[in-house]
Order: C-alpha cells, then sequence, then structure tokens
C-alpha cells in the first residue's frame, strides 16, 4: 500500500476539489482518470477507496474490526452491502425477522436494483452457502435472544463495535448497552427517537470513552463536500436560502413504509394476499425456467417463503407469550383522534411497519427531512468557514389527506427554519435580519422532482439532487452540470425513477458515503487520537436531531417553535419535550 502523509493527503484533497472545480465550470476540466495519473496518489487509490484518501484515512487496516451487525432489515441491509471486508469483519448478526436473517447473507433479489445495493453476506465477503457463511456469522434470531443477547456475548465473540439499524425506538437502548459492553457505535440516523435519549447517547459514549458515530452519510459524499468547499469560497455570493424536498409516490395499496404482513396474522389487511400470490407467480416461474436462470428464480421463491416466515414471530413460546411480544411490541386497537376511527394492530404489525407508528418511528422528519436538514445545517456551516450553525426557529404543519386510519404518522409535512447568516447579531435592528431561510416539504402521492436541495446565493445557486449530480448556476451564465456515479441506489422511498448517468455527463466513482463513513468509523477506532473522530459523532447528531424533532413537535402543534441553545448541548438537563436526560432507564444494560 502508498502510505501518504498528513501534509500529501491534504494537497490532494485541494487537488481533488479544484479539479471538481474546474469540471463543474466547464472547459480545462479534468477528467478522474486524468486526476488519478497526474495527481501522484493513483497507487494509494488504487489500493483502496477514493474515500478513503480524499478524507484522509488508510484504504485499508491490518486487523479488521470484528462487528456485529444489529437489525438487518431495509436499513441494516444496505449498509451490509456498503462494508468493507478490509476494514469490517462480521461476526455476528441480530434480528427477531427470519426474512431480514434471510436477507442477511443472500441480499435482496426481488428487483436488480435491490440486489445491487442489498447484495448479502455471501457475495460481500465471498461465501459460497449459507452453511459457510454460518461458520464465520452466529445469528441471534428470535429463539436466540436478539440483539440483547449478542450484546451479552459480546466478549465471547471477540467483538469490538456494533452497526445499529434497529428501528429508531431502539436506538438509545441498543447504543447504550453495547457501549457498557465496551463496544464502539455506528447508529443509522435518526441518532434516537427523542432529544433526552440522544442526550443520554452522548453522555454515555462520554462515560464510556466509546467512539458513537451517526449514520448520516452526506458527511462523507464528495458531492457534498465539494458543494461546501464552493460555499466557502464566495461562488455563490452570500448564502440566503436553501430549498430542499423529498417526494415520494406513495397512496393506499402501493406504500413502501406499509410493508406486506404475512396473511394469517391479519386477513382483512388490504395487502393480505399479496405475499401469497407473489409466491404462487413465481413458483409457476420457477417451474417454467430452465438452464442459469433456475437459481435466479429459486433465490426469489426462498426470499419470498422467508417473508412470510415471520409469521412465526406470531407463535407462543413455552411460557405462553407471543415471540413478537416477549421483544417489546404490542398489540393495540388504536382510535385516531382525527376520526375517531378504532384500528386493531397486532403486535406483529408494529413491528413489521414502524415507521407509521409514533412509539417506533419518527415519521417523514426523522426518517427524511433529517437528511435534507442535516444537509442545510452543512450549507450554513459552510457559509460561516465551517463552524456549525444552530437554527434559531421553526414553522411546521403536517396533515394526512391521502392514507387512511392504519398508521400515526402523517402524508406530508412542510416547515420553514431559519439560520443566522454570517454577521447576524439579534440585538442589532439591522443585523439580526441576516439570516438563512430553509424551506423543507415531504410529502406521499406524487413523486415528482424526487429528492434534493437547492442553495442560493447572491451570485449563484447550487442544485443537488439525489446525493448524485449537481449543477452550479452562476450569475450571467448558462451554468454547468457534474454528476457524481453514486453506485447503488436503491429508491425505497418510492421517489420516482432514478437518474443515469449519460444525463450529466463524465462521472466519478464515488459513492454516496455509506461506505465511506463505516470505513472512518473502524479507521478511527484503530487509530485513537483526538483528532480522530467520524465526521458524524455525537454532538453533530444531536444537533441534526433537535432539528427534526423539534420540527415533529411544530408540525403536530402547528406552530412556531424557537429553538433553545440547551437543547444543543448534551450535558444540558433541557429538551424541547422537556424530560430530562438519565442514563438509569430500563433496557440501557443487558
Amino acid at each position: 500500500m502508498m502510505e501518504l502523509s498528513a501534509e500529501q493527503r491534504a494537497a490532494g484533497k485541494r487537488d481533488f476539489i479544484d479539479n471538481v472545480n474546474d469540471a463543474v465550470h466547464g472547459p480545462g476540466g479534468v477528467s478522474r482518470r486524468d486526476f488519478l495519473k497526474t495527481s501522484g496518489v493513483a497507487g494509494a487509490v488504487a489500493a483502496g477507496s477514493v474515500g478513503a484518501f480524499y478524507f484522509g484515512y488508510e484504504a485499508a487496516l491490518a486487523n479488521p474490526l470484528r462487528v456485529a451487525v444489529l437489525g438487518t432489515g431495509d436499513e441494516g441491509s444496505v449498509l451490509i452491502g456498503a462494508l468493507n471486508p478490509k476494514y469490517h469483519d462480521v461476526v455476528a448478526i441480530a434480528d427477531i425477522r427470519p426474512y431480514n436473517v434471510h436477507r442477511a447473507f443472500h441480499g435482496d433479489v426481488y428487483s436488480a436494483a435491490a440486489l445491487e445495493a442489498r447484495p448479502g453476506l455471501l457475495a460481500k465477503y465471498g461465501w459460497s452457502s449459507e452453511h459457510e457463511a454460518r461458520q464465520h456469522v452466529e445469528v441471534y434470531g428470535y429463539k436466540e435472544g436478539g440483539y440483547e443477547q449478542c450484546l451479552k456475548d459480546a466478549k465471547k465473540l471477540g467483538l469490538e463495535g456494533v452497526i445499529i439499524a434497529l428501528p429508531l425506538h431502539l436506538h438509545a437502548p441498543a447504543s447504550i448497552a453495547a457501549m457498557r459492553q465496551g463496544l464502539h457505535v455506528m447508529t443509522e440516523k435518526l441518532m434516537g427517537h427523542s432529544v433526552h435519549e440522544c442526550k443520554e447517547m452522548a453522555l454515555a459514549a462520554e462515560e464510556q470513552n466509546k467512539l458513537l458515530a451517526t449514520g448520516h452519510q452526506r458527511h462523507y459524499n464528495i458531492l457534498y463536500d465539494n458543494a461546501v468547499d464552493q460555499i466557502r469560497r464566495g461562488l455563490l455570493g452570500d448564502l440566503h436560502y436553501i430549498r430542499a424536498q423529498w417526494h415520494r409516490g406513495n397512496m393506499p395499496g402501493r406504500d413502501s413504509w406499509q410493508q406486506p404482513l404475512p396473511p394469517e396474522i391479519k386477513p382483512e389487511d388490504p395487502q393480505a394476499d399479496k405475499l401469497i400470490k407473489q409466491l404462487a407467480s413465481w413458483q409457476r416461474k420457477l417451474a417454467s425456467v430452465e438452464g442459469v436462470h433456475i437459481e435466479n428464480w429459486r433465490r426469489k421463491v426462498a426470499q419470498v417463503e422467508a417473508q412470510l416466515a415471520d409469521a412465526l414471530l406470531h407463535e407462543r413460546d413455552d411460557e405462553g407469550q407471543r415471540w413478537v411480544e416477549k421483544y417489546g411490541y404490542v398489540a393495540e386497537q388504536l382510535e385516531y383522534s382525527d376520526t375517531k376511527t378504532p384500528y386493531d394492530r397486532p403486535a406483529l404489525e408494529e413491528l413489521i411497519r414502524w415507521r407509521l407508528w409514533e412509539r417506533t418511528g419518527g415519521g417523514l422528519m426523522a426518517e427524511l427531512g433529517s437528511h435534507q436538514l442535516d444537509a442545510a445545517s452543512i450549507f450554513t456551516a459552510a457559509a460561516h468557514g465551517g463552524e456549525k450553525q444552530h437554527p434559531l426557529n421553526v414553522a411546521a404543519a403536517a396533515n394526512r389527506p391521502i392514507f387512511g386510519p392504519d398508521r400515526e404518522v402523517n402524508d406530508h409535512v412542510y416547515c420553514i427554519i431559519e439560520f443566522p447568516a454570517p454577521g447576524y447579531d439579534p440585538k442589532d435592528p439591522v443585523a439580526r435580519r441576516k439570516k438563512v431561510g430553509v424551506q423543507y416539504a415531504s410529502i406521499n402521492g406524487n413523486g415528482f422532482g424526487g429528492y434534493g436541495e437547492i442553495a442560493f446565493g447572491t451570485g449563484g445557486t447550487l442544485i443537488l439532487e439525489r446525493e448524485q449530480e449537481a449543477m452550479l448556476m452562476l450569475k450571467e451564465s448558462r451554468g454547468s452540470k457534474m454528476k457524481v456515479d453514486a453506485g447503488p441506489t436503491l429508491d425505497t422511498q418510492a421517489s420516482g425513477p432514478m437518474q443515469t448517468a449519460s444525463e450529466a455527463g463524465p462521472a466519478m466513482d464515488v459513492s454516496r458515503g455509506y461506505a465511506e463513513q463505516l470505513e472512518h468509523w473502524a479507521w478511527c477506532i484503530r487509530n485513537p487520537a483526538p483528532e480522530n473522530k467520524p465526521r458524524c459523532g455525537p454532538k453533530v447528531a444531536l444537533g441534526d436531531a433537535v432539528i427534526a424533532l423539534t420540527t415533529n413537535i411544530a408540525a403536530r402543534e402547528g406552530r412556531r417553535i424557537e429553538f433553545d441553545e440547551e437543547w444543543f448541548d448534551p450535558k444540558s438537563p433541557k429538551t424541547p419535550e422537556g424530560v430530562k436526560p438519565k442514563l438509569d432507564r430500563e433496557g440501557y444494560s443487558v
């Protein structure tokens, strides 16, 4: 491996940004291939990833970090797909759903895009079968005690860290319990289900002296880092407005958050027979194909059979308790405040459709809006020379005009947030007007426009689409485009058709940031030093959570809320929900 000094890495990153900017501005741009040839770092990049070189960590670890993946559902399987065997040695997985355990090993074969995003452990580590994989990977399913038992076995497994992609309400319990077992943690976004839980996670990380990172991958997306550089250079002039959106075409009967249930769990469910029909269709297809196609259709049949096997969680253990309820999920008869409509929800529905319920999920702002508001925070910090800025206030509204009473989360959320601009002074009648306005909307029912952000400055406009494509429009110019080849993009958010590389010209082989955030986390653990910290550590992730969760409160109550600086301080007991942090809650130890 070619080793580079810190100075060489910094210079190389500067060259990389300069070359990207040259490409953005048109003639004279240097292609990625030419850049690698002329920069003197081609050997280092060939040995690992561009991200490793760009962000300043080695292209591999001599001793990969021994990790467990807790939660291998949609996002957990995406993170498995982003793992690098040169950095991560997966020795255990934990998920109580048979379907998720199956996908963790075999990938998601429902479509080519799904498989590219979720290739599975066999493909990532080169194992020939699940049997071989299980010689290396311990499985903690519903009969093996789930993630709690996995953490209890941390020493036996030789674990050093965990990657957490459990439902949102379990982020804090799993993270804090893991750190108390001596493990470092990478958790999916949002950091936690409430601000007091996020503060508890931050306090536990300090108490246990463990690295806690949160997966806001834009902090490791070269496209966004380049956007930060453009803002800091003043190419946009004075940043004064940001517009962002995440539009999805979800409708009743085809909602990506309302995944099918095994039919015996809830026969009256609108999607009750979907899995049975899918299985029968694919079994017929398997019986009709020949040669190389047999294995493909056999894998599809096996996957839908695994999805139907989730019904096993509805069965009772030796003590007469349903397995799914043993793990804390509850059956309830809910009555919705707006319609007074009763709704019987089995415990298994709460588990499989956890994003639809307030107890287990955080709605559109937690799942989608947190990404966009994280980007807004990144951009406003760039306008202040890199110093992170906390928002001043938020006004929000939300409603549910499309979906019926089969959920608690809203269909639409809209908000306006104000950040301080450079020179802002609340005590000065002129300087207090210096603000950056951020407008955000996430809707269902129409996926036009997909998702992305637009930053408006007095000198130009920067457009970022789907974390892949950027367009810089300078005043008195036609503007120019840059495309990042982001690798697999699984559109689980029903956000419309994906972009293609041909629409935007030459591409750079740079990912959306999932791989880099996981690699850098492992590298920081292997190279402990005050300066080696994840780019989205507890304080940054807490800031993003405060914005998203406070916006939820404002939307629920239809009002404007002024942000309190103490909400952003991990050591302050103040939170927007009024609950003080404490570390002796039930479930925070195993």
